[in-house]
């Protein structure tokens, strides 16, 4: 069975997206694990990342991204363009160690899609609901993979909703400041009301400390009061601010992760993180 994750902040930039990426990758290399990445971001950061914008561009106009499942659901034919094995992209990453990372792509198209969803209409005795569409699409392969990492939008509406739909629990990547963190109780309060709607636990498995400066009293005092609070937890692995951090956010071919995040000890902080998270989700 699959344990699948989302990864969640109300703010963009905070390192969601490079996060849900090496952690991908580490499961893939250092676990040998099975991972399928789902990006439901409308900025496509995490598929660019692992397929190119080239590639992107190609599925993006066969139809076959996340944005035409959800195009489907609100046209309501019987008839679907997208195809949950043509749209899956298999042994994605341009790390060529990494060979057990699959993708279903996001498109910049999810904007426009979203703001539709919540006029579509709910199928007959309750059968189908908006925040539903990619549960129905991946339940056929979800048990393929060991581990599910969904790259939600930095918002709480219903693509994100269909994110957390599918998880078991989530994570929060976020810079220790006060604009990356403030939404945090709501995004715990709103995740913890719409599980019990769903009666079905969605449990929050920790935050990320992203983009860390040491120098900065922000950030530590931040990090400090977080940790205080405990809820959700913090995970002990604090990855810093770093030009190579975001140099790894870019698609770019090398051998080895160790290359990739070859600054400093990033590969040991990623591949820490990524213990972490599968001892949080056990």
């Amino acid at each position: 069975m699959a344990t699948v994750i989302a990864t969640i902040n109300l703010k963009g930039g905070v390192g969601k997206t490079t996060t849900t990426v090496a952690v991908a990758e580490m499961l893939s290399v250092k676990h040998r694990k099975r991972v399928l990445v789902v990006d439901l971001d409308p900025q496509t950061n995490a598929t660019t990342i692992l397929i190119s914008e080239e590639r992107w561009k190609e599925l993006n106009d066969q139809h076959q991204t996340l944005a035409q499942l959800f195009k489907d659901a609100l046209n309501g034919s019987a008839e679907r363009e997208f195809d949950i094995d043509a749209a899956l992209q298999r042994r994605v990453s341009p790390v060529q160690d990494v060979r057990s990372v699959d993708l279903l792509a996001s498109s910049i198209d999810m904007i426009e899609v979203q703001d539709r969803l919540a006029t579509m209409p709910v199928g007959q005795y309750y059968s189908r609901s908006p925040a539903d569409i990619l549960y129905t699409a991946v339940k056929s392969v979800i048990d393929d993979y060991d581990y599910v990492l969904i790259d939600c939008p930095p918002n709480l509406g219903i693509i994100t909703l269909n994110g957390l739909r599918v998880a078991h629990g989530y994570i929060i990547p976020t810079i220790p400041d006060v604009l990356s963190t403030y939404g945090i109780p709501q995004i715990t309060s709103r995740v913890a009301g719409f599980a019990a709607e769903l009666n079905e636990p969605i449990e929050p498995y920790g935050i990320v400390i992203c983009k860390y400066r040491e120098q900065s009293l922000v950030h530590m005092n931040t990090l400090n009061d977080l940790r205080r609070r405990n809820s959700p937890p913090v995970f002990n692995t604090v990855i810093p601010e770093a030009n190579a951090i975001a140099a790894s956010a870019e698609y770019t071919r090398v051998s080895t992760l160790r290359q990739k995040y070859s600054y400093g000890n990033r590969y040991d902080l990623f591949s820490e993180l990524t213990d972490e998270i599968i001892g949080a989700a056990a």
